[in-house]
């Protein structure tokens, strides 16, 4: 079943630095805890990615944050908005988009974006010239007296996610928005969320993908076991990972152990005459090693950088691959249910 959106009436105009803050979030479901005290604080304007296993809590947590599903415990603010004491504040601001569109098939594109500001209220001019603009802005305008259910996937997601700004929302909610998609209408959706924050959007991204996070994210989040257990930008994540080196590879069998009698910490590859010197992969630490090549006189037929990526990060700190794509609950559909 769809995630329903929640999303009603527009957002302050009163500028906020600060788009999600989160203190010490916790949430149980019977004896499992899905939440064990999760802190967040995502600047305006800026991309958030939260990664995770299956059933690490990211669903959980656009939940609450979004005002589907109350925390147990601890406090959070979205847009300036309590999601506890002023929960339609928080909806006004916001708009989400679950991991399956939430469209009418027997409605067109234009006529689903319609019945969004309807639902908005936000009369019949202005919704009429809102739908015009986004059918425009998402390349679907040349199919907007189609339905829905002929649509591709990619199709699908950019008239999902026109749905969620017909508010003009200051935060959305993405959880795995790309998942199911090609690679080119992944590539071209992320298009659409640069743009989002290039016009002050800021965009919370639940991902399985690590590659999505890793061109988009201004900061990413890792949570494991209901806690936060690493944060930061790619970069500082992938430099907390050991395992950057160097492959140097000779033709010259004499070079190479030349080579490796310069280097005798480094592992040898005897097969492929070549050899992996660790270093931090910075640019200090390369130049340090042509120096040492360079002053020993030794001539190396090429080299190549390697370091971590966020695959490596995500299997270090979590112990899991990335699965496929599920909720982190069982619990949530009888609310779904009540918000229908």
């Amino acid at each position: 079943m769809p995630t329903p959106r929640r999303q009603v009436g527009s957002p302050s105009s009163t500028a906020v630095s600060t788009a999600v803050s989160a203190v010490g979030l916790r949430k149980s479901y019977g004896d499992r805890t899905v939440l064990d005290g999760v802190d967040l604080h995502i600047p305006a304007g800026s991309v958030f990615a939260l990664l995770g296993p299956n059933g690490a809590g990211k669903t959980t947590t656009v939940q609450i944050l979004s005002t589907l599903v109350a925390a147990d415990g601890g406090q959070a603010q979205v847009a300036g908005h309590d999601v506890a004491t002023s929960p339609d504040g928080v909806r006004a601001a916001i708009g989400v988009t679950g991991q399956f569109a939430a469209l009418d098939d027997l409605l067109t594109a234009e006529e689903n974006l319609l019945l969004m500001a309807d639902l908005l209220r936000l009369g019949k001019r202005e919704g009429h010239s809102r739908a015009r603009e986004l059918l425009q802005r998402f390349d679907i305008a040349d199919v907007a007296h189609k339905r829905a259910a002929t649509f591709s996937g990619g199709m699908r997601r950019r008239l999902d996610i026109a749905m969620t700004l017909v508010g003009d929302p200051q935060v959305i909610f993405l959880d795995e928005p790309t998942t199911g998609l090609d690679p080119r209408s992944r590539r071209t959706m992320w298009d659409t969320v640069r743009s989002l924050v290039a016009g002050g959007t800021t965009v919370f991204l639940t991902t399985q993908y690590l590659e999505e996070a890793d061109q988009l994210a201004d900061r990413i989040a890792v949570l494991d076991g209901g806690r936060i257990v690493a944060e930061g930008t790619a970069d500082e994540l992938k430099s907390q990972i050991p395992g950057s080196h160097v492959r140097l590879r000779f033709i010259d069998s004499a070079e190479y152990e030349r080579a490796a009698a310069a280097f005798p910490g480094a592992a040898r590859d005897d097969e492929n005459l070549a050899l992996r010197v660790a270093g931090d992969g910075g640019l200090d630490a390369l130049r340090g090693l042509l120096d040492r090549l360079d002053v020993a006189g030794i001539q190396a037929a090429d080299f190549s950088v390697h370091t971590p990526d966020l695959d490596d990060v995500f299997l270090a700190l979590t112990g899991h691959g990335t699965g496929k794509s599920g909720d982190d609950t069982a619990a949530p559909l009888h609310v779904k249910e009540t918000l229908r």
